[in-house]
């Protein structure tokens, strides 16, 4: 099993030009970065589990109700009477979102480290607002540390949104401090400008391989010994982006285990076919992503040989 720690949220998309009070017209979409993650597990048919604290209000109903849909186990899900954090995304023309965050007093921010993951737990995926924002953040932290300390594989996927992060400095010596803790980073080129660094320097800290996507321009990994290798970006007309990354962390977990290689050991073996192999699944789970509206992962019958 692979248990996906962060928040669920409520996106709120645009859904037309709005009404005759020059209002835009906007439609609520579950997700949240480590949500959409389990759901593109689920629908992959990778066993997943979700750890995070998930709102009793409609809004934590309706997330539920799409993780039970997916087949995501929730025996790890903490319930909090808190509303439901909201994030409004506005979508440019090329498709590209930005979110703007209501997380005060929200229920996410209050999940609790849990006791120790189930034994099955093959690893363990975090990232995005829940490693940033108090006091759950200091959570999801310890829950890191743990779990790679007593040999649970780990991806990190930092999905930086600037607007929550109240001290930058800070957070960028924060997710430094988590390198040594994590086995596979995954980011994209905008993070990597805004964190600083290179994928040698992260991969000097700890991870073995870090994953650099690039959008229209494809997605590379880079490897600890040196190694780097890249594919192109699947072409598709994009509606958005929403949930891309997310799906991507999906894609290489599910394609790594599915080769065995979810330990260290199994990430230096890949050769170059291998991480082409895997590259190239997820650019094209990422390209069927973009071609809807918000986040909606692919199931496996769509990703299948044709």
């Amino acid at each position: 099993m692979i248990v996906v720690a962060g928040e669920a949220l409520i996106d709120l998309v645009p859904g037309g030009p709005g009404g005759d009070d020059g209002l835009p017209a906007l439609l609520p979409r579950r997700g949240g970065g480590p949500y959409n993650t389990a759901v593109a597990l689920g629908r992959l048919g990778t066993p997943a589990a979700f750890c995070s604290r998930v709102s009793t209000d409609g809004f934590g109903e309706a997330l539920l109700d799409g993780l039970r849909a997916a087949g995501v186990d929730l025996s790890l899900v903490q319930r909090g009477p808190e509303p439901t954090t909201l994030a409004v995304a506005a979508v440019g023309a090329d498709g590209s979102a930005g979110y703007g965050f209501y997380a005060g007093g929200t229920a996410d921010r209050l999940f609790a480290l849990p006791g120790p993951l189930p034994d099955e737990t093959l690893a363990l995926c975090l990232g995005t607002c829940s490693l940033a924002l108090e006091p759950g953040a200091s959570a999801y932290e310890a829950l890191l540390r743990r779990e790679a300390r007593r040999g649970v594989f780990t991806l990190l996927d930092p999905n930086v949104r600037p607007g929550v992060i109240p001290d930058a400095a800070a957070y960028r010596e924060r997710f430094r401090s988590w390198l040594p803790d994590v086995r596979l980073l995954k980011l994209s080129a905008e993070d990597a400008e805004w964190l600083g660094g290179s994928p040698a320097d992260w991969a000097a800290r700890g991870p073995e391989a870090v994953v650099v996507t690039r959008g229209g321009e494809g997605m590379s990994v880079h490897t600890r010994d040196g190694r780097t290798y890249a594919v192109p970006a699947e072409r598709v007309e994009v509606r958005d982006t929403i949930g891309a990354g997310d799906t991507v962390n999906a894609a290489l977990l599910h394609r790594l285990a599915a080769a065995g290689a979810l330990s260290p050991a199994g990430l230096a073996a890949l050769d170059a076919a291998a991480w082409t192999a895997i590259l190239s699944f997820a650019a094209r789970a990422a390209a069927l992503t973009c071609a809807r509206t918000g986040a909606e992962p692919p199931y496996a019958a769509e990703l299948a040989p044709s």
